[in-house]
């Protein structure tokens, strides 16, 4: 896919480290500039100077996203110097572990099941509530969210909090995608299956392993598949293509 982003901002949260990561290095590898939000200050710093020495246009803010005030700084920051964006992609995401296993319902404390749901949920429509006016302005625009396969089917891998923030994330695209339509907004998703990423690292190998087997392309898959799949719904040749989720899973669950 030959897409060019040049004179379009595009912002990412969960900007530092796996599948974001792969999506920023996507974004400003065909022109586009680009505004990262991770909870990693240090990390983020360090993204930022690289990508600015290689030449790239970005601008990265730290924040805790689970917080509106917190959004609303970064969205704000990155809009002054960037401008308002073009491309929305709500990447961030977390799946707390207990020594390497999710936690059942009656084993999970409430403050973890708030935190997810912050992070993974909220935090979608706080960004999503910032930067839609931009692009209604503008009469254009691409909202991305970052669901999973667990928020499709059953997934005893992860706990009930990831399951249900990425199913509402079902919901929030296909709604979003019918009240932003007339303002020639596409708002679409992503379904990821097993990725090599950090992420992976909280669970013991034999379960990726396990995970790779039942796979039909028998491997997990890489943080730049997501991000190819990324920047196809954020082209112009998806323009005709809303409210829908991609999975993104070599065949595991089959959603």
């Amino acid at each position: 896919m030959n897409a060019s982003f040049a004179g379009q901002t595009v912002v990412v949260t969960g900007a530092v480290g796996g599948i974001g990561s792969a999506i920023v290095e996507a974004f400003v590898g065909q022109g586009a500039r680009v505004g990262l939000i991770d909870f990693d200050e240090a990390g983020g710093r360090a993204v930022e100077a690289r990508l600015r020495a290689a030449g790239h246009t970005v601008k990265f803010v730290a924040a805790d996203v689970a917080q509106f005030d917190a959004c609303k700084r970064a969205y704000d920051e990155i809009a002054a110097e960037l401008g308002g964006a073009d491309i929305l992609v709500n990447n961030v995401g977390i799946s707390p572990k207990t020594n390497g296993r999710a936690l059942r319902v009656w084993e999970m404390p409430p403050a973890e099941w708030e935190k997810v749901m912050a992070v993974n949920l909220n935090s979608v429509f706080y960004m999503t509530h910032l930067a839609t006016p931009h692009m209604i302005e503008r009469r254009a625009g691409r909202v991305i969210n970052m669901s999973s396969v667990a928020g499709k089917a059953y997934c005893d891998i992860v706990a009930a909090h990831y399951a249900a923030t990425k199913a509402g994330l079902l919901g929030l695209t296909r709604h979003w995608a019918a009240e932003l339509g007339e303002f020639n907004i596409t708002v679409n998703g992503l379904a990821p299956g097993r990725i090599s990423t950090p992420l992976l690292k909280s669970v013991p190998q034999e379960i990726n392993d396990a995970v790779a087997r039942v796979t039909a392309l028998k491997r997990l898959g890489t943080p730049e598949e997501v991000a190819d799949a990324c920047v196809f719904l954020a082209s112009d040749q998806a323009r005709f293509v809303t409210g829908q989720v991609l999975d993104v899973a070599g065949g595991w669950l089959m959603t």
